[in-house]
């Protein structure tokens, strides 16, 4: 795809999202302890697996956002042509947050409280830059027409070829915020330090 035509799509109004909405679903991960520490030691070891390292240990996440997407497309030969009439996502957005299984101390309690709100903040940044490319596809699929494609192949392609781009470009994306998030002076730092410190 010409690069000009997928900056045109990327900057295209985004009326889409009004004729579709994501199921967001939270789901939660058992942590013990009774002070800050133990609840932050027990977050490194049962928090999710996002992958392995160069070693090939287990790299774990504090929180994470999963989301599965399929779409129900309406692909019709119109004059040799091919047209997608309709795109129409069901996106399913998962927040994996963690959880204290015991009852805390007010004290404890409250700092747990503030430090589980940053998090679902943060991972909300993240299913709502998913929310926002499924709803540049919407937008770029539906009327999607390509000429000499009687069998409705090309346009597939071309398809794949966008959807391609605007996934790397979102993961991309999402890389760069936590990067700014986890660095020096970043939200999530912050937050973290505020949980064990206090403040």
């Amino acid at each position: 795809m010409k690069p000009t035509l997928l900056l045109a799509a990327l900057l295209l109004p985004s009326p889409a999202l009004a004729q579709w909405k994501p199921v967001e679903k939270v789901e939660t991960y058992a942590i013990s302890g009774q002070t800050v520490e133990e609840l932050y030691v027990s977050i490194g070891d049962k928090g999710p697996v996002i992958g392995k390292d160069a070693a090939g240990n287990e790299r774990r996440a504090i929180a994470h956002t999963f989301f599965k997407l399929t779409w129900q497309r309406n692909y019709q030969p119109q004059g040799g042509a091919c047209v997608l009439k309709t795109a129409r996502p069901q996106l399913i957005i998962t927040y994996t947050l963690p959880k204290p299984a015991g009852k805390l101390a007010p004290a404890v309690r409250a700092r747990w409280d503030t430090f589980a709100a940053g998090l679902a903040a943060h991972e909300k940044v993240h299913g709502a830059g998913i929310v926002d490319m499924v709803d540049k596809i919407v937008v770029f699929s539906t009327g999607l027409t390509v000429a000499d494609d009687p069998g409705c192949k090309k346009i597939r392609t071309e398809l794949t070829q966008y959807l391609d781009q605007l996934s790397k470009a979102q993961r991309q994306a999402s890389r760069d915020f936590d990067k700014v998030e986890f660095g020096p002076g970043g939200n999530l730092q912050k937050l973290i330090a505020t949980f064990l410190i206090g403040g």
